[in-house]
């Protein structure tokens, strides 16, 4: 009898997380989370054009890993927990800039809220912890709004007219296209929206999870 509960409760190979780790979309994501730093600083100490580039750089290995873990059949346990840890890290780091230089503006308000949204992420996600469950991965919801971000904030950093990489750029200065504190304002709300909505989403999962927990203790 109890062989036979060790073999039921083991777990096979393909169900550790560091089962076939080494792939190319693992390390773009661990690239996304190197750059994170240099990102911070650049922006930091107003070197704005160098720190666009490497905030492009970091999406497109956003947008690219999953596409090629699908299409190579490079999906991983890893990966699944990868990904999301390094967009949020990504996201927190420009949030977080982002409030250093709009303090002194009602942005910053704003800006704090997507911590607020972390953190109660960041307690769900302990609580199936907790309860021996794995936090869900993004679903539609949860790419369409990070992808909503990345969009918004790639153009106020590159189009504000206080900080904005290219605001010195006589194409985008003459034709008025360089984004006032107003409409920035209103870019980060719709992002700040969409990513509750993402929140929101998760939350069906959560319950199906905990109780198939339940069924499962219950038998």
């Amino acid at each position: 009898m109890s062989t036979n509960n060790t073999e039921n409760t083991e777990k096979r190979p393909e169900e550790g997380i560091f089962y076939n780790w080494n792939t190319i979309p693992n390390w773009l994501c661990f690239l996304r989370i190197a750059l994170i730093p240099v990102f911070s600083y650049l922006f930091i100490k107003e070197y704005y054009i160098p720190a666009f580039i490497i905030m492009i750089i970091a999406a497109l290995t956003d947008l690219f890993d999953g596409k090629i873990a699908r299409k190579f059949n490079q999906v991983s346990n890893l990966g699944k927990m990868l990904d999301p840890i390094a967009d949020k890290l990504s996201q927190m780091a420009i949030v977080i800039i982002l409030i250093y230089k709009y303090w002194g503006t009602f942005l910053k308000y704003i800006l704090i809220m997507f911590i607020v949204k972390e953190l109660i992420m960041l307690g769900g996600g302990a609580l199936l912890l907790a309860k021996g469950l794995r936090p869900s991965a993004a679903d539609i919801w949860g790419k369409v709004s990070t992808t909503v971000f990345y969009v918004f904030m790639i153009a106020i950093i590159a189009l504000s007219k206080e900080t904005g990489a290219l605001k010195d750029v006589a194409f985008f200065r003459d034709n008025h296209l360089l984004l006032s504190n107003g409409v920035m304002t209103v870019m980060v709300v719709i992002s700040l929206i969409m990513t509750f909505v993402a929140l929101f989403s998760y939350v069906p999962g959560f319950i199906v999870q905990v109780k198939e927990k339940r069924k499962y203790m219950d038998q």
